[in-house]
């Protein structure tokens, strides 16, 4: 099934994505685009995989995206070493423990480029504290393999082994920055990448100055690679989850210049204007910040009328695009009121027809 994941492929592969993004955005005048390529292999921190019992056997499973056919998993060259090794001595591990095996129907696993690993059992049955016994004895097993978590879920029920998180580090450029990763909250999954797409992010903005703006901040991914650049950082993202985990990040990086808001885009527009008042900003002058760059990395169906109009306020916009329509009708919108100074093309999925890409846009 894998046969298409090949390093022989990659370039190809890539060249033809440039091609579909010169074609998809012919109608802008954009920039040459840099180019930021991926490992061909092993980039993937994430993975899931669906469980299949066969009578004393079990391994993993995928299905097919078009047929939606099963088909048996024992390596995915796209995942990290890290969680080849795991797959294969998770099963072997519990292949003989009733307890653990019993009525188990997915395993995800996420690891780091600094060597952590967590991995999530899900289960058809309650978890009783037997379970939780075996799940403690299984950690200290595969322990060998890396330093490594278990988190045990069922209807109802998440047991933790002994957290449900990862510490990963990041290089940007000369320095090295810090960040909590919880089980189940969003990280982008090609950490190879996302470090250059921070470097990027980060070198198109210095010497900015002013207050940075961001939307969907999530776990403060880039709000603190790029703090440095700017006097202030107000972040907004509606996840409690990854707001925690941007608070922690913020501390961990001995960043002082960050403040982090749970609140939607919507609601930032509202307090912007005046119009309504939140209880969350009541620590928050908004008219003391310098509205000049606004960061935005929202999902895939892009940012709504509201939002385009929040960023079009901004005299520099960078965005994040994980889905290049609707960037692009976005982006129809924007060089209303901005020219397109930067086109960048990261290659966070290679073999797959999607790609992130950045612009950054500056007032006419």
């Amino acid at each position: 099934m894998f046969s298409h994941i090949h390093p022989d492929n990659y370039d190809a592969q890539l060249l033809k994505k440039q091609q579909d993004m010169a074609k998809l955005f012919s109608d802008f005048s954009l920039p040459a685009a840099d180019l930021y390529p991926s490992a061909p292999l092993n980039y993937r921190q994430r993975a899931e995989f669906r469980v299949w019992h066969d009578g004393d056997d079990l391994y993993y499973i995928m299905f097919d995206s078009k047929t939606k056919e099963k088909y048996r998993v024992d390596d995915f060259p796209v995942a990290s070493k890290l969680i080849n090794k795991a797959m294969k001595a998770l099963l072997a591990a519990i292949k003989d423990h009733k307890e653990l095996r019993y009525k188990l129907f997915q395993v995800d696993f996420l690891s780091t480029l600094s060597g952590e690993l967590l991995i999530s059992m899900l289960y058809h049955k309650s978890l009783e504290e037997s379970w939780k016994v075996e799940a403690e004895k299984l950690k200290v097993q595969l322990s060998t393999i890396a330093p490594v978590d278990i988190i045990g879920r069922a209807k109802k029920q998440k047991i933790i082994i002994d957290k449900d998180y990862v510490m990963e580090s990041l290089q940007v450029g000369s320095k090295t920055f810090i960040y909590q990763q919880v089980e189940n909250s969003f990280t982008q999954p090609n950490a190879g990448v996302n470090e250059k797409m921070l470097l990027w992010a980060q070198q198109a903005t210095q010497n900015s100055g002013g207050d940075l703006i961001e939307l969907y901040c999530g776990n403060g991914n880039f709000s603190i690679a790029l703090a440095e650049n700017f006097t202030r950082v107000l972040a907004t993202e509606i996840s409690k989850t990854s707001v925690r985990s941007a608070q922690i990040n913020i501390s961990k990086n001995n960043i002082d210049n960050i403040d982090i808001v749970r609140m939607s885009s919507e609601e930032f527009s509202q307090a912007m204007n005046g119009e309504r008042k939140f209880r969350r900003l009541a620590d928050f002058d908004l008219t003391t910040y310098n509205y000049d760059t606004v960061l935005v990395d929202p999902p895939r169906a892009g940012l709504d009328r509201d939002s385009v109009e929040l960023v079009r306020r901004f005299n520099k916009i960078i965005y994040i695009s994980c889905n290049p329509e609707t960037l692009k009708d976005n982006l129809a919108l924007l060089v209303e009121t901005h020219q397109i100074d930067k086109f960048a093309l990261f290659d966070q999925f290679p073999y797959t027809d999607h790609i992130e890409t950045g612009v950054i846009l500056t007032r006419k």
